[in-house]
């Protein structure tokens, strides 16, 4: 399995946005630190020290997606506990205010040790079909948050 000293036997804040277009999310791939697998995840990532959490969440949309975002609501709160990984994950609806989408890096890992691989706008029923991480993103996001 693949964990990072940054991401393992500690607790760990993670900030991340949920930003449709056209009716798709947004969603980077990933190698997930928790499961080993490629999985699709919504971008963000962790809160260092002395960072508001809607900071956080600014500077590692633009690091993964090369995106500019304003910070909306708080949708969703996630807890993950499978040793060695525990996160507390906080989920806002964003809004794109500039920049140009293309797949980030990961700042806190070396570049032989990247985990991004993919990025796009999936819809409803393509993300049903997914791998994806946090399971409220398949169905309870579209039905409470998008019209």
């Amino acid at each position: 399995m693949i964990t990072s000293d940054s991401y393992s036997n500690r607790l760990r804040i993670r900030s991340c946005g949920l930003l449709v277009k056209d009716e798709k999310l947004l969603l980077v791939e990933l190698r997930s630190p928790v499961t080993n697998q490629w999985t699709w995840i919504p971008p963000g990532g962790g809160v260092k020290f002395g960072e508001s959490i809607e900071e956080a969440l600014i500077r590692e949309f633009e690091e993964e997606t090369g995106l500019e975002i304003s910070v909306g609501t708080r949708v969703h709160i996630n807890q993950v506990i499978q040793p060695p990984i525990h996160a507390i994950e906080f989920y806002f609806l964003v809004k794109e205010e500039g920049g140009s989408l293309n797949l980030g890096t990961d700042p806190e890992l070396e570049s032989d040790q990247q985990i991004l691989r993919n990025i796009g706008f999936y819809s409803r029923r393509e993300i049903a079909e997914m791998n994806t991480a946090p399971e409220f993103i398949k169905s309870q996001f579209w039905s409470e948050f998008i019209s």
